[in-house]
């Protein structure tokens, strides 16, 4: 069983949204599993830790996640045309798997979500993916064979999909935008089951 992790920081749902998206993309796929993993907020208070299980939605990840996992979906808000530092911090904590090769390669994609249609969402799709590639990690992007990416008014670009969630942040996710997220978790997966040779 292909087990992909789709890891992500959210804070007002919609790339939580758009992960639950790509993890049924994954599920779709026969001997793929997705396996649902968030980070905690980072505090301005030195002392201050979050609790080890959040009051709601999946678990916090581990690096046994990603030692585990046969792939990687990475999502993140835009924070001025990067990823979210929640997230950041979290990869920040990566060396001991890059020391080890541990994700050398396994494949990866992004996915993103920004207030504004041009508020950083391909620089930070980028931007996620730098990391991962210092990893050894081959990255999976969307082709232009999915129709979604040649008439969505939203988010979506061939780095991985996006959304735009409007100022207030409750702009629902469109059906462009959700066909993007699921079509991303199939090739995903479909992508680890091929380099695992099944």
């Amino acid at each position: 069983m292909n087990e992909i992790l789709v890891l992500y920081y959210s804070r007002y749902g919609a790339t939580a949204e758009m992960a639950q998206l790509i993890a049924r993309g994954i599920d779709s796929v026969s001997d793929s599993a997705a396996r649902v993993r968030t980070v905690p907020p980072v505090s301005t208070v030195c002392e201050t830790t979050a609790d080890d299980i959040p009051a709601d939605g999946p678990p916090y990840a581990t690096l046994d996640d990603l030692q585990e996992c046969t792939g990687l979906a990475l999502g993140s808000p835009t924070r001025f045309g990067n990823m979210a530092a929640p997230l950041k911090y979290f990869i920040d904590s990566t060396s001991s798997l890059w020391l080890g090769g541990a994700l050398v390669g396994k494949p990866a994609a992004v996915f993103t979500s920004s207030s504004s249609l041009h508020g950083g969402q391909e620089s930070t799709l980028l931007a996620m993916m730098l990391p991962l590639l210092h990893h050894g990690m081959l990255i999976v992007g969307l082709p232009y064979t999915e129709p979604g990416l040649l008439t969505t008014t939203g988010g979506g670009t061939p780095y991985g999909p996006s959304h735009t969630a409007g100022t207030d942040s409750k702009r629902p996710v469109t059906d462009e935008e959700k066909s993007l997220c699921m079509a991303l978790g199939r090739r995903l997966a479909g992508t680890a089951s091929a380099l695992c040779g099944r």
